[in-house]
């Protein structure tokens, strides 16, 4: 069995750092060793689970008995409907998920004698992360109406030609990763096919980066 850390934030948040020491100090407070004593991060969107790091740890790392530690529900996944899947797939294989933020998911009850106690607990567990899934989306969900709003709104005023297209990710986060391209580490195809780009807008990024935009 190993312990294994995750941490997802979307690329317009800051709270990578945030989350990690919150799974950090949670492990040494308890006692846990984390696998590679790191925590897993990918600075994506919670809409789908289709991000590298994660996938890697759900087709690579983790095993039967092991167990997954995410800070909040939402950092695992927004969509509701596919939270719920990813969760199905974790129970399947014998992988326990803890949310720190779910003080419930927190207990071993695989370790409780008391049947009925257990039954209980994990209809409350069900409940709550169902709950914690509905919230979720419904932020996700609340966050793209205001941003149609405010696209409609512009396009109302004749705003959108000069307010320009929308960037599919944070600058300073293509920044970082572009690097490993510049090191020579990556080729620019990986690259375009991780992060999910076209061509044109990778090469807009990176356009953008080397005037130092």
């Amino acid at each position: 069995m190993k312990y294994v850390a995750y941490h997802r934030t979307s690329t317009k948040e800051q709270h990578l750092d945030r989350g990690i020491a919150e799974i950090t100090k949670y492990c040494h407070d308890n006692n846990i060793s984390l696998y590679k004593s790191k925590v897993y991060t990918d600075q994506r969107t919670g809409k789908d689970f289709d991000r590298p790091r994660y996938q890697m740890l759900k087709e690579e790392i983790l095993e039967s008995g092991d167990i997954l530690i995410v800070t909040e529900l939402d950092r695992l996944g927004r969509n509701k409907e596919a939270t719920l899947k990813e969760l199905r797939f974790f129970h399947d294989n014998n992988i326990r998920v803890m949310v720190l933020e779910l003080p419930t998911t927190l207990l071993d009850l695989s370790v409780m004698e008391n049947a009925i106690a257990r039954m209980m607990l994990e209809t409350i567990n069900n409940m709550m992360i169902e709950l914690y899934a509905s919230m979720a989306q419904a932020e996700i969900e609340k966050r793209e109406k205001r941003q149609r709003e405010g696209i409609d709104a512009k396009k109302a005023r004749g705003d959108w030609d000069n307010y320009g297209r929308p960037r599919v990710m944070d600058l300073e986060a293509f920044s970082q990763e572009y690097r490993l391209v510049q090191q020579g580490k990556k080729r620019p195809f990986e690259l375009m096919k991780e992060l999910g780009m076209t061509k044109p807008t990778f090469y807009r990024y990176k356009n953008l980066i080397e005037k130092g935009c």
